[in-house]
């Protein structure tokens, strides 16, 4: 016999599981905090990793955060772009539980046992093709002839899930016999792909769509991005370091053209669009200062700690998460998407984020060792998640409406 509190507990974890975005959202909150402050411990010598910090800090932000987090959008919203039905319920709550189980192995993993990281790995890979999967599902079942946008956005992940497995072999071949650079040919797939223009895919869709835009895109603009990232990383991946540099440069004003003419008068949108338009600039301005530390790094020999890859992840790629989640979020609990003072302050905090980790990078170019600028780095990522989570978890979980002010 159910017990009221039975009843209650079903209503709840209903609720949780009703709209795709929110287990994604939650989930991913939580792996972006607990990896951060793993990664932070591990780089400050107080705990020892079974791979190298820098497999796991690529690793679990790509995987296990930014992953959930574009699954929890996309299972939201693709199948609007590809006019299907909705994705069924029963189909995401299994990847959402089959990604939780492979970040828990990994961490384990990371902790007990390289080999148990790679078949953590494995289980990981087994969430990521199920939920491309279903987004190529939608996409062949879907009615609207408008599907260019969605085919640019599985363009992306088809380039992410080889990545992906590409990593594990990778991994796995080095556990037995030692292969060496595997990780630099793969870092720049997964930043100019995943992270930039699967992002980018979505952005330059639903920005000008929230912002009222109505200046006609050309019709090779998806094209022509996507081809100088291929460019790009195939420069990256033979470390042909001016060319890089100048393919960055040359897309950064592209980009810059092309958003200016758009016309998005972001002085005179609310700041739950506003925050869409300053992540937007963040991409060129991400790739400019990119190419000019690439250049400086060539002259001078100095090491300015991916201080280009850093302004693309979190100026470009977690400003638009902040500003997308916060969107989502409200829109889909029956909730006006308002910025109240917090949500605003957290918008500005993340750009504190940013600008404190282009700190580090030219701290480290100068030759210093200020280890706290490191530490309020990392700290101000946890805080941003810690606070947003707050904010928006009893949203995300109960369905109940945070008090705004």
């Amino acid at each position: 016999m159910h017990t009221f509190s039975d009843s209650l507990l079903s209503k709840k974890q209903n609720y949780f599981l009703s709209q795709p975005h929110q287990p994604f959202f939650v989930f991913g909150l939580l792996w972006a905090i607990v990896s951060m402050v793993l990664f932070t411990l591990s780089h400050k010598g107080i705990i020892t990793l079974s791979l190298s910090e820098n497999e796991f800090h690529l690793y679990t932000l790509s995987f296990l955060v930014f992953a959930q987090f574009f699954h929890g959008f996309l299972f939201t919203t693709f199948p609007r772009f590809c006019t299907a039905m909705a994705i069924p319920k029963e189909v995401y709550v299994r990847i959402v539980w089959l990604y939780q189980i492979g970040g828990v192995l990994f961490i384990a993993g990371a902790f007990l046992s390289e080999w148990m990281v790679l078949f953590a790995m494995f289980s990981v890979l087994f969430a990521h093709s199920m939920a491309i999967f279903t987004l190529h599902w939608v996409y062949k079942i879907g009615q609207s002839p408008l599907k260019q946008d969605p085919y640019w956005i599985l363009i992306a992940h088809a380039i992410t899930i080889a990545a992906h497995l590409f990593w594990i072999i990778a991994y796995g071949v080095n556990l037995i016999g030692g292969i060496h650079d595997w990780f630099s040919l793969i870092t720049p797939i997964i930043v100019n792909f995943f992270f930039i223009f699967l992002t980018f895919s979505v952005a330059q869709r639903m920005i000008p769509f929230f912002s009222h835009s109505q200046e006609p895109k050309s019709d090779h603009f998806v094209k022509i991005v996507f081809s100088a990232l291929i460019v790009k990383t195939l420069f990256a991946m033979v470390a042909f370091t001016l060319g890089e540099a100048l393919i960055s440069t040359l897309l950064a004003l592209y980009l810059f053209r092309e958003f200016l003419r758009w016309k998005l008068h972001p002085f005179h949108s609310p700041a739950i669009v506003w925050i869409l338009h300053l992540a937007l600039f963040w991409l060129p301005i991400g790739l400019l200062i990119g190419s000019l530390t690439q250049i400086a790094e060539m002259v001078y020999g100095i090491s300015f700690l991916f201080a280009g890859t850093h302004l693309l992840v979190l100026g470009f790629l977690t400003t638009v998460l902040i500003g997308f989640g916060t969107r989502v979020t409200l829109g889909h609990s029956g909730q006006p998407p308002h910025a109240d003072n917090l949500s605003i302050a957290l918008f500005w905090w993340t750009q504190l984020l940013v600008i404190s980790r282009f700190a580090l990078s030219v701290d480290t170019a100068l030759g210093s060792s200020h280890g706290w600028i490191f530490d309020a780095t990392a700290f101000a990522w946890i805080v941003l998640f810690v606070v947003w989570g707050g904010r928006y978890g009893k949203t995300l979980i109960f369905g109940k409406p945070t008090r705004t002010h």
